[in-house]
């Protein structure tokens, strides 16, 4: 059970409005158990959207490399709630294969599957800003072999971000959502 209850139908217009923004058109799913315990503090959850929705459906990463560094930092977080939603939609989507969001959970996620030498470098830039919160100048070397400037400040805000996603759903002991892809044991 989550610590502050996310909020149920019937939502008033103005937060019935909000929550579908929060949704990509077309989804079968009611609104994120995420987004309706944040809709808790409508001003915080307003700040909150602009950031999120320009990351995902705005930002300049490719979708692909996008989706890993958001399995990859979840997973490193525990966080099976948003690393179950991502598994679930917009990682298949975006072309990562069921063994490939697997990896993303072993501790050595980098030599667990084929990777691409960007995917490599990506995966190391998670782990190591997650185990020191600072990179090597090697991490940052290789990443720079694969994107440009303004792609890499993106990289840093999203993997920043994750892990404040993280936080809060693990923080507040969300559920994992019904539909959400399962987060592999051991």
């Amino acid at each position: 059970m989550s610590r502050i209850e996310p909020l149920t139908p019937p939502y008033g217009a103005d937060v019935d409005r909000a929550l579908r923004r929060w949704m990509p058109p077309g989804v079968p799913h009611e609104p994120l158990a995420l987004f309706r315990v944040l809709h808790r503090n409508p001003e915080l959850a307003s700040r909150m959207f602009a950031l999120g929705a320009g990351l995902l459906g705005h930002g300049l990463l490719p979708a692909v490399d996008r989706e890993l560094v958001i399995a990859r930092v979840t997973a490193r977080s525990g966080c099976a709630y948003e690393w179950g939603v991502h598994a679930a939609t917009l990682a298949p989507r975006a072309g990562l294969s069921p063994e490939q969001l697997r990896a993303t959970t072993r501790p050595d996620a980098a030599a667990s599957a084929p990777w691409s030498p960007r995917h490599t470098a990506l995966l190391r830039a998670v782990d190591e800003l997650d185990d020191t919160s600072q990179l090597a100048q090697s991490t940052w070397d290789a990443l720079r072999r694969h994107y440009e400037e303004a792609h890499l400040l993106e990289l840093l805000v999203l993997i920043g971000w994750y892990c404040t996603i993280s936080y809060l759903a693990n923080g507040l002991l969300l559920e994992e959502e019904p539909w959400g892809a399962r987060f592999p044991a051991g």
